[in-house]
């Protein structure tokens, strides 16, 4: 029989698991100047500041949309890669190689080799498996929010460039795009990715003590017209809370992640 104080703690547990508490900072965010901010804080809508609305190229958040196609089937592979900055004509951003990564370091890492390689293998299943023609239209169809009509028509696989890891202008979104598309219900296992690798260890526990428990995918996107310069991605979660920050031009990962955790109040 289960006694009173058991039953109080589980219920505590039960409550603390079934609220996300929204932060403050989140109802009124104070933006720099060039700053777009999405956000849906659980309850369905969207919320957009500063310049939420600019498309603009979408950089590593393309690995994030990769995940929702071939996700589950990496993850059910365990696959692994050794990034040595360099392979064949494709180069890593990371010049000095990032070494041996799995599917989770290569998120976290935003390991640009990894995810080539992976890509063209999948791709030689998918032509075994479906033809040409049905392996682009299956890749065509999660892509479509971000390729416009810059994508030449054809039957054919496009070729694999580093552009469909996000370096280059072929892939755009904007803060409030990429939310609504992060919000759709059948992206639900890209969350779920997020949460499971981008979280650090133990974030159900961390959870279950009140403890941060967000996940966050930063990178960099190109500026066209600028080959040395990028602009700054982030887009995380918690729970039901969704963000997307994007910061302009001269902007890295690492002013990305510092800035989202200034916005959403977090701790440095």
């Amino acid at each position: 029989m289960w006694k009173p104080r058991i039953v109080l703690a589980a219920l505590a547990v039960t409550c603390c698991l079934g609220a996300q508490a929204v932060p403050e900072a989140l109802k009124a965010p104070v933006l720099r100047s060039g700053e777009g901010f999405a956000t849906t804080l659980g309850d369905g809508e969207v919320h957009a500041y500063g310049e939420a609305q600019k498309e603009v190229p979408m950089g590593s958040l393309a690995k994030l949309v990769w995940m929702r196609l071939e996700g589950a089937e990496w993850a059910g592979r365990s696959v692994q890669y050794r990034c040595k900055g360099t392979a064949g004509s494709f180069t890593c951003w990371n010049h000095d190689g990032h070494g041996r990564v799995d599917l989770a370091k290569a998120l976290q890492e935003s390991c640009n080799l990894a995810f080539l390689a992976w890509i063209a293998d999948s791709q030689d299943h998918w032509k075994k498996d479906y033809g040409e023609a049905a392996a682009r239209l299956r890749m065509e169809e999660v892509f479509a929010p971000f390729l416009g009509r810059r994508l030449p028509l054809g039957e054919s696989l496009p070729p694999l460039t580093p552009a469909w890891v996000g370096d280059g202008d072929l892939l755009r979104t904007s803060p409030e795009a990429f939310l609504r598309w992060l919000m759709e219900p059948d992206k639900d296992e890209v969350v779920t990715f997020g949460k499971r690798y981008l979280s650090g260890f133990w974030v159900e526990v961390k959870e279950l003590l009140g403890k941060e428990g967000w996940w966050f995918q930063t990178g960099t996107g190109p500026v066209p017209g600028e080959p040395s310069a990028t602009s700054a991605w982030v887009a995380g979660g918690h729970g039901s809370t969704l963000v997307v920050l994007h910061l302009p031009r001269g902007r890295g990962k690492q002013e990305g992640m510092a800035r989202v955790r200034e916005i959403l109040g977090l701790k440095p």
